[in-house]
């Protein structure tokens, strides 16, 4: 059978602080029927094992293969996940969109809160991978997210000047956003 979006679950895994109402994240929860949100107990204080374990829950109870995608802090988590879990877990996962990779071996203070998810793994992702990265963001320098996106295995994806593509950028349903993410299910298919 060939592969469609009614065939598969969308995992919504937000970054630090959630997605506000404004977040592209929250109006494609509202948009894809067969998505849903991951969410975390602590959004403000991440811990990196609460946030894995919440993840490989989400995954692990889906009925059907997912798309994961994840958002600044949760690219993190799913990578995290991923490097470690077993092979039935990774089964599970058609493919993953990251988008803006957060920095979290930053030095900056700013960083303080994501660092315990530092180090970040730099393996091969077992799943078709696409990171969409801003050239000003100011979590992740684009030189960066490409370097965490040829060693995942992933196409990298330049999406212009979007800043941080979260909360602050009110981007609606990004339909550019959209766009990649079809195309990452036409990788999947």
């Amino acid at each position: 059978m060939p592969f469609s979006l009614a065939s598969i679950d969308v995992l919504l895994i937000p970054g630090r602080g959630n997605s506000n109402e404004f977040h592209w994240m929250s109006a494609w929860a509202a948009a894809i029927p067969n998505s849903s949100r991951v969410l975390q107990a602590e959004w403000d204080a991440p811990q990196p094992g609460d946030w894995i374990g919440r993840l490989d829950a989400a995954i692990r109870t889906t009925p059907r293969r997912c798309v994961l995608v994840g958002h600044s802090l949760a690219v993190a988590t799913i990578v995290k996940w991923a490097d470690a879990a077993p092979s039935a877990a990774i089964a599970k996962v058609a493919g993953a969109l990251l988008v803006s990779p957060t920095n979290v071996e930053d030095p900056d203070p700013s960083f303080d809160t994501v660092r315990p998810f530092a180090p970040m793994p730099m393996n091969r992702l077992p799943f078709p991978t696409m990171v969409l990265a801003s050239r000003d963001d100011p979590r992740v320098s684009f030189a960066r997210a490409g370097e965490c996106a040829r060693a995942w295995g992933a196409e990298l994806v330049d999406v212009g000047e979007l800043g941080h593509i979260g909360n602050l950028q009110r981007l609606g349903i990004w339909p550019e956003g959209l766009l990649h993410l079809g195309r990452l299910f036409d990788r999947i298919g």
